[in-house]
């Protein structure tokens, strides 16, 4: 390993399985859910709210907030409930107790952390900085959510992290969100659906559409088309998975940063969303946004993806167009160059590439950047979160994976004016695995997904064994020597 001084900080970041959250817990089988809500139905009132009393009893304190889903899961199955007669508050809440389950959602794993300014630094003292650092956490099933953790840098580097709540709380999902009519056309097209039905539906629509305008528009082809051709159903089911893989999320500004979890939401993220790579970008107006790539999973195929959000309270997450939108690892770097957005990317699983668009949600014409030089990297390379930028060049972190599928973390030095130009990478392994870090849910492992410079030093946040995340610190005056050298 290089002889670059690391400081390690005495911050551990480890599963907690006591952070649960309320999930549908619906049987597949119509049978089974009126089977279920014949047993609840026929309790009498006092038989229901006695084991209402004890559920409660035994789960309340668990939750910020416990009748909300309730009463969501008890909506998800009132099309099977047979009786017409009103039924109570607490009867309804225990037929949606019925159809519950708590999910430990970082169970297995919290890691592949990535940090970035707080979006408010009232209060810091000078040379200080309080930080926002998103996790992987992983719970039962390999199902991958989005966590969240704040703290602050003293004007000396030390690191410390505010208190964690034991609770969990998923935001509100936004029923009639917005849309933008360019972009929607381009991602149908790619998908292969640039025909007649695809037109007669979004030449109706504005230029900005909501999901219950195009709904309306779905609903008129559906009754105007007669015969309904398989090519048509096809056509609009895409839409409709199109439309349900961009939408928006609300946290209420009173839950605190560790209490607000971004859990999966559409069909290509259902079995995750892993190593959300947050960098803060700043336009050449001076205005910031927030922006996260990460890979949607849905048990088969992954589909890189976007989150944009200005206060980590409102966000859009939104599909990404062009050819270039493939495999895994893309990362923003944090401003313009020469007009244009710049990402790095890992399109044929082994290289780094860097590509240039006008549009941060479309990209393509990549061009390899790095190609694996070293044994410790020689299966393949990519990027460690967004380039930092410094007087030097552009700071890239890189992980490499070698031999025995170990993974090390490496960085590059790209020129300023011209990302596509490397000045130097280094020969050896910044960090890798070691001692009891290389024990885990995947051994043998170190990963981060973005650091940030704090005056002279590098915060580096990183994983050890996808199990669980600390935090080092490198001098960058002694990293960029090593890149130069």
């Amino acid at each position: 390993m290089t002889t670059i001084p690391i400081r390690r900080h005495d911050v551990t970041l480890v599963p907690q399985s006591d952070r649960v959250l309320i999930r549908p817990f619906i049987p597949s089988s119509v049978h089974r859910i009126t089977t279920i809500l014949g047993r609840v139905l026929a309790l009498s009132e006092e038989e229901a709210l006695h084991d209402l009393e004890s559920m409660l009893g035994e789960f309340a304190s668990r939750h910020l907030d416990i009748e909300s889903p309730l009463l969501a899961n008890y909506e998800r199955v009132l099309p099977h409930i047979f009786t017409h007669r009103p039924l109570t508050h607490a009867r309804k809440l225990l037929i949606g107790a019925m159809f519950s389950g708590e999910y430990a959602l970082e169970s297995a794993a919290l890691f592949n952390p990535s940090i970035v300014p707080h979006p408010d630094q009232e209060g810091v003292a000078a040379g200080g900085l309080r930080f926002i650092m998103s996790l992987r956490a992983t719970g039962e099933g390999h199902i991958s959510s989005i966590e969240f953790r704040t703290g602050l840098i003293d004007p000396e580097g030390a690191v410390q992290l505010d208190p964690i709540s034991r609770f969990v709380t998923l935001p509100l999902l936004n029923p009639n969100p917005s849309y933008k009519k360019l972009p929607f056309i381009v991602k149908l097209h790619e998908m292969g659906f640039n025909n007649g039905n695809a037109a007669s539906v979004m030449d109706s629509l504005g230029d900005s559409f909501t999901r219950s305008d195009l709904n309306r528009c779905v609903l008129r082809i559906r009754r105007e088309t007669r015969p309904i051709t398989q090519d048509l159903n096809n056509t609009l089911r895409c839409i409709q998975w199109l439309a349900d893989s961009n939408y928006e999320l609300h946290f209420s500004p009173k839950l605190a940063m560790s209490e607000r979890i971004i859990f999966p939401v559409s069909t290509n993220e259902s079995h995750g969303i892993e190593d959300a790579r947050f960098v803060r970008l700043v336009e050449d107006d001076g205005s910031a946004m927030y922006y996260a790539t990460y890979t949607a999973y849905n048990g088969h195929a992954i589909l890189p993806q976007l989150i944009e959000t200005k206060d980590f309270l409102h966000y859009r997450i939104l599909t990404l167009n062009g050819s270039a939108v493939q495999n895994k690892g893309m990362a923003l770097f944090p401003r313009r160059i020469d007009g244009n957005y710049v990402m790095l990317s890992r399109q044929d699983d082994e290289n780094l590439f860097i590509m240039f668009s006008d549009n941060p949600h479309h990209w393509s014409d990549s061009t390899v950047l790095l190609r694996p030089a070293q044994m410790w990297e020689s299966v393949k390379i990519g990027n460690c979160g967004s380039p930092i930028e410094t007087e030097a060049g552009w700071l890239v972190l890189t992980h490499g994976v070698g031999p025995m599928r170990r993974y090390c973390i490496g960085a590059a030095l790209l020129d300023l004016h011209d990302p596509t130009k490397v000045i130097g990478r280094l020969r050896e392994p910044l960090l890798e695995p070691e001692g009891t870090g290389r024990e885990g849910y995947v051994p043998n492992v170190v990963y981060s997904c973005g650091s940030l410079l704090h005056g002279r030093d590098l915060i580096l946040p990183f994983a050890m064994s996808d199990k669980v995340s600390t935090i080092a610190s490198v001098p960058l005056d002694d990293l960029l020597a090593a890149l130069q050298a």
